[in-house]
């Protein structure tokens, strides 16, 4: 049986981009989860519980990011920080 896989590419919103503060945010939501949760940006695949790996991405306005995840509640974390992405992480 193979590991349960979830993806979803999302905008980033955010006429400041991705920077300190939704980083933060999508870290610490993406570590309530399980499984293992990645973010991809034009070949870059980084880790999505580290801030310091989703900055290195320099995500901009308008970018967009493929949220992916695989294990338990891969179909849950998927669709928790896309609903981040879509509210602007208010």
């Amino acid at each position: 049986m193979s590991p349960e896989r979830q993806s979803m590419t999302v905008s980033v919103l955010n006429e400041q981009g991705l920077h300190a503060r939704p980083a933060a945010v999508l870290a610490r939501e993406a570590q309530r989860f399980p499984c293992d949760v990645r973010i991809a940006q034009n070949g870059d695949n980084v880790d999505a519980k580290s801030i310091l790996d989703i900055l290195t991405l320099a995500a901009g306005y308008g970018a967009n990011l493929d949220i992916v995840a695989t294990g338990p509640q891969a179909d849950e974390a998927v669709a928790h920080l896309a609903r981040l992405f879509q509210k602007r992480f208010r």
